[in-house]
């Protein structure tokens, strides 16, 4: 009996030496030393916000409620002379607290009634008061019922570069107050429209700009407008990086002729050109490059003026080139160094002022004045 009672002593003694030795044991002190199977904080945070964020973020908040949302219907006959709506959907921006909104000339081209549809959801027909066909830019108006507090600022194209950053707001498909960002992709682009003609000097983008976006605005990084959303590039109509957007300042032009009660010149003046510079100057044996005009239309400003078309064709390299024609090498008294320089001059005039042209004919300088028509005029 003894000797049984002194073995359970003896396996308790045991089995108590026993666990208190393994706390410092190797596998122990492992086990307690690993703590959780993961790193960092015990407490999760949001990621903060970097500076280009923060920028697009207070530039969207600012901007947000001056971008409104523009349906306008048109009236056709369909296959059976029947009267068929159609509605047509854009954008613009209010620019100041009046009512007064930029948009694109086409979304409210034809239409019999505009209407426009505020942030906060209120609507109100709107008026035309401005068309400017030949850049694609109008002006219309609401009569809010008291004055509107968000409007825009228009920014300065004319000091855009490429690589700057641009952020585009308007209402693609009708998702209204869609923000994308990207970047001045190129300036200076010419685009052809088969109903609007060629649009000069216009701000390529690859801000996604899709259908719906038209007339909204471009910013910059300051919140500034430098241009108003107006063409997309792909045979789609849908976005492929490739956007384009009307330089503001052309719209402040347009703004100031409504100002002013005067109507903007027309870029339609009847002349095709073709850009001549470095080999194709020295083989075709002209003093200095510009811009060769391969047509001039009966009855236009520019035949009235005396400009002269081509009277053969000759072979350049791989072109045929129709030549004899003027050269114009000067443009209101400026080196032609660009191949939209007439065009550029052009926006800066009124219905009625006159181009001065220099032109290289018969071994000499002549000067030029063509006398600017009308936006609307008929040009033959």
């Amino acid at each position: 009996m003894r000797l049984r009672t002194f073995l359970i002593a003896a396996v308790f003694v045991g089995v108590f030496v026993f666990l208190t030795s393994r706390q410092n044991s190797p596998v122990r002190t492992f086990l307690e030393d690993r703590g959780p199977g993961w790193s960092g904080p015990t407490v999760a945070h949001s990621a903060g916000l970097g500076a280009d964020e923060t920028n697009n973020i207070e530039i969207y908040k600012a901007a947000k409620d001056s971008v409104v949302y523009i349906t306008s219907t048109v009236y056709q006959r369909d296959f059976f002379f029947g009267v068929q709506e159609v509605q047509g959907l854009g954008s613009g921006f209010l620019i100041n607290a009046d009512g007064q909104i930029l948009t694109n000339y086409h979304v409210i081209s034809g239409s019999s009634d505009v209407e426009v549809t505020l942030p906060d959801q209120t609507r109100y027909k709107a008026r035309v008061l401005n068309r400017d066909r030949s850049h694609d830019l109008a002006l219309i108006q609401i009569d809010p019922k008291k004055k509107l507090s968000a409007f825009l600022r228009l920014g300065d194209s004319d000091a855009l570069q490429v690589g700057q950053k641009v952020l585009a707001i308007g209402n693609p498909f009708g998702l209204a107050g869609t923000l994308t960002t990207g970047i001045v992709s190129s300036l200076h682009r010419k685009i052809q429209s088969e109903d609007r003609g060629d649009l000069e000097d216009m701000i390529q983008t690859d801000a996604a700009i899709n259908s719906g976006n038209s007339g909204g605005p471009l910013l910059d990084s300051q919140g500034n407008v430098i241009g108003i959303n107006t063409a997309i590039y792909g045979p789609s109509g849908g976005n492929i990086g490739i956007g384009f957007a009307m330089p503001i300042n052309r719209a402040k032009l347009m703004l100031d002729d409504f100002r002013s009660g005067k109507r903007p010149a027309s870029t339609a003046i009847g002349v095709t050109t073709l850009s001549i510079s470095g080999d194709w100057t020295q083989t075709l044996r002209f003093p200095s490059d510009g811009l060769l005009i391969t047509q001039v239309r009966p009855g236009s400003p520019a035949s009235r003026a005396g400009l002269r078309g081509p009277t053969q064709r000759i072979r350049v390299g791989n072109y045929i080139v129709p030549v004899g024609g003027d050269l114009v090498v000067a443009v209101d008294g400026k080196k032609v160094e660009e191949e939209n320089a007439i065009a550029r001059a052009i926006t800066r005039k009124h219905a009625g002022e006159t181009l001065d042209l220099t032109v290289w004919r018969d071994g000499r300088n002549v000067d030029v004045k063509v006398i600017l028509p009308a936006q609307g005029d008929d040009v033959l």
